[in-house]
């Protein structure tokens, strides 16, 4: 099975470790989201895309890339996120708007991330050290799994 992940990762690399991560753990092609071809993206199988979460949404160049790719037809892909409060709502955006385009969403993953958004830097932030060994291995976990399941079909 041939994966692309492809990620925007802006502040700390917290998005960049999981898919970094997940890339290593299968052997996937790993691509910043805009240094992908939009049309290359037809020749995998699988393609997960990858966002830290600001303001409570994706990075807007990620979904502006997102609604410049062609439209296909029922292409696998799954989506990963990282932010501060890992909010089930964040991932579901971007799931609905991969839909839109014609990718069928196949799995989710979200992990707590470092956080020193507006209030929180006065505090020193939130969820230091994230995403931790067990984040990674949670990545690790999920995306082989994810394959496996998608390769017995």
């Amino acid at each position: 099975m041939k994966v692309l992940i492809t990620y925007n990762s802006v502040h700390r690399g917290n998005t960049e470790k999981i898919a970094k991560t997940m890339a290593t753990a299968i052997d996937a092609d790993l691509i910043k989201y805009d240094k992908v071809d939009g049309y290359n993206i037809l020749d995998y199988d699988l393609i997960g895309f990858g966002s830290g979460i600001y303001y409570g949404k994706a990075n807007k160049e990620l979904i502006e890339f997102i609604d410049s790719l062609p439209h296909v037809k029922k292409r696998n892909a799954f989506v990963f996120t990282t932010s501060g409060k890992e909010n089930p709502k964040y991932i579901d955006a971007i799931s609905e708007l991969l839909s839109e385009h014609g990718f069928e969403v196949v799995g989710k993953f979200s992990c707590k991330a470092f956080d020193v958004w507006g209030p929180l830097k006065l505090i020193g932030g939130i969820n230091k050290g994230r995403p931790n060994s067990e984040d990674l291995k949670n990545a690790e976990i999920f995306i082989k799994e994810l394959v496996e399941d998608l390769t017995d079909k």
